[in-house]
């Protein structure tokens, strides 16, 4: 509890109705969170209100609070533009902060004779600069994508110093460059390539093909046929090195597409940014937890355009921001043009944003040793779920049975969307003479909540999973979920619905079903859950089946009953072992003479 608090609510009480912004402090005086208001008294009052609802980062950062500043301005866009400015000034604790994965990139032009195309991470030596970029990878992309088509050299050779010193190297031999060292190539038609590769590279393939046709048929009028040759084939390189790119990009100008990938320990955004028909540049944000209920986008978008020169006319995102009027106003008016946030249906722009969401779940997955896919259907399940945040810890249980003997059920873990075997866990069904599946699951269940309610077990049996699974459709959710209300636990609980197939088909809640289908990464993740949990529960069902036949037949032995047959199976547990086992050790293990142990080890050779 701060002990401030009724000296802030005091002040409060006396603050002014009108939009603005306020600045909360701790004690050495320092901002520790910036926030707009339409309403600067409501919205102050529900931070230091008795009983208060908070996120756990709210209520961390109230509990800081030994005072707060306000500044009042005419409206709520206002109030948005002047909390841009000011979080990037201050940089308080409390507010999301933009920290991308790495420094800026340039695209260095040498003032050489022969000039070099090359990437740079800063602007100390001399020659000319495109950039900065944020993405070391597309810069470097563009340079050997430039390099390749107009076959510029990449070698250390010097040039005109290196002019016919050795012969050409393979790259010339392979059409990869057009082999400056022979001494044939004069400096202006060089220096002109090299033009035309810088302008490939700012203005992208469409562009830099339509000048150089334009080049090629005046060359051709002027019967300047080896140059127009050679234009020709460096526009059928261009055009081919831009396929791929064109089949995402065509018709995408100036656009921004930002993915979101929700990993488990924290958010990453990727901005993929288009220009004239071409990936021109990707930037990617890395941020810690954040709270549930906090939109992402709504803290992201202001703070990232604020004072940027180079705003996109469209910005694509995967769902409108609530404040969405206000963003597009405010990048509207920076760029001094219509810009429009564009949550995509159908067309070239749902591809673009699952290219995003793909880097930010590869980041993510880089960061945390995951694939990208793992995050993305992690993501994805919690998202079809509606939970607060991708399962990071998921127990799945199914029961297996031959009738009304062997009854037993499997519980398999995935940890991150992976099987984390060292938790799985076996159960004998003891509480069901008879075969229930619905009962046998209950059973189970309650077994293991109680293991983790009274933190008795193992470490796995400790652990609260944030997802669990039955392999079932909505009667064994029905059956399972009234023990979760009597343990106090919250704990999501779904089913795993099969086709007359066998196969996955959707997820139960309830009364309903959640399809999953055409979610492919969520479908093949629940797809291995499910059939995890069946290969494995079946399995001890078999194994358990052979240990009754087994004991079953050491029962036929004149003198052996259930105690000591049950001794001789746990002890050796498999056939093999108990083939093994010589008559003299069977006596001492069941106690019996060794008489009754010879005929023990013959029934058993013969099993």
């Amino acid at each position: 509890m701060n002990p401030r608090l009724p000296y802030l609510r005091e002040k409060t009480s006396k603050l002014t109705s009108s939009p603005g912004v306020y600045l909360m402090k701790n004690k050495e005086n320092a901002i520790i969170y910036i926030g707009k208001a339409k309403n600067l008294k409501n919205r102050v009052t529900s931070y230091f209100r008795e009983n208060p609802d908070h996120t756990v980062k709210v209520a961390a950062m109230v509990a800081n609070v030994f005072d707060y500043d306000y500044i009042v301005v005419d409206s709520e866009y206002e109030a948005l533009l002047l909390e841009c400015s000011l979080i990037k000034q201050h940089k308080p604790k409390y507010n999301i902060l933009l920290k991308d994965d790495k420094g800026y990139h340039y695209i260095r032009i040498s003032d050489d004779d022969y000039p070099r195309i090359t990437t740079e991470k800063n602007t100390k030596a001399g020659g000319t600069y495109l950039g900065p970029y944020m993405s070391g990878f597309i810069t470097k992309e563009a340079v050997d994508e430039a390099n390749r088509v107009f076959m510029l050299p990449t070698c250390r050779k010097r040039f005109p110093q290196d002019f016919r010193r050795e012969r050409p190297c393979l790259n010339y031999h392979i059409k990869l460059c057009m082999g400056v060292c022979r001494g044939k190539i004069d400096k202006a038609a060089y220096n002109e390539t090299v033009r035309q590769a810088v302008e490939f590279i700012r203005s992208g393939s469409a562009q830099s093909v339509e000048r150089m046709e334009k080049e090629m048929n005046e060359a051709a009028e002027n019967l300047e046929f080896e140059k127009a040759a050679m234009l020709r084939d460096r526009i059928a390189a261009v055009k081919k090195a831009s396929e791929k790119q064109k089949i995402i990009s065509r018709g995408v100008d100036s656009t921004d597409v930002i993915g979101i990938a929700e990993a488990y320990d924290g958010i990453v955004i990727s901005v993929l940014m288009y220009r004239e028909d071409r990936l021109y540049d990707k930037a990617v944000f890395d941020f810690g937890k954040t709270d549930s209920g906090e939109d992402i986008l709504s803290a992201f978008l202001p703070q990232y355009y604020h004072g940027r020169d180079d705003i996109p006319r469209t910005v694509v995102v995967d769902h409108l921001p609530a404040d969405s009027d206000l963003i597009e106003k405010m990048l509207t008016q920076q760029a001094g043009r219509n810009v429009k946030l564009h949550q995509p249906q159908r067309g070239r722009f749902p591809e673009l944003m699952r290219l995003a969401k793909s880097n930010s779940a590869e980041y993510a997955a880089l960061r945390n040793d995951r694939t990208g896919r793992e995050v993305i259907a992690l993501e994805q399940l919690g998202k079809s779920l509606g939970l607060a945040r991708p399962p990071k810890y998921i127990e799945a249980y199914d029961i297996s049975n031959l009738s009304s003997e062997s009854m037993v059920a499997g519980m398999v873990v995935f940890e991150n969307g992976r099987p984390l075997k060292k938790a799985y866990k076996r159960f004998s069904i003891k509480e069901q003479e008879l075969q229930n599946d619905y009962g046998s699951m209950r059973e189970v269940l309650r077994r293991r909540l109680t293991h983790l309610v009274e933190q008795d077990g193992d470490e796995f049996f400790c652990r609260t999973p944030d997802l669990i699974l039955l392999d079932g459709g909505t009667g064994h959710v029905h059956a399972a979920a009234p023990l979760l209300k009597e343990f106090g636990l919250d704990i999501p609980l779904f089913g795993m619905v099969k086709d007359d197939k066998h196969r996955t088909r959707a997820i139960a809640s309830g009364g309903r079903e959640i399809q999953i289908n055409n979610l492919k990464a969520v479908f093949d993740l629940v797809t291995c859950i499910q059939d995890e949990v069946h290969r494995y529960s079946v399995s001890f069902m078999h194994q358990k089946h052979k240990k009754k036949t087994y004991s079953s037949e050491l029962l036929t032995v004149k003198g052996v009953g259930e105690k000591k047959a049950a001794k001789i199976m746990i002890k050796y547990k498999t056939k093999a072992n108990l083939v093994k086992a010589t008559p003299e050790e069977l006596a001492a293990v069941a106690g019996v003479s060794l008489e009754t142990a010879k005929e023990l080890w013959e029934v058993i050779q013969h099993m």
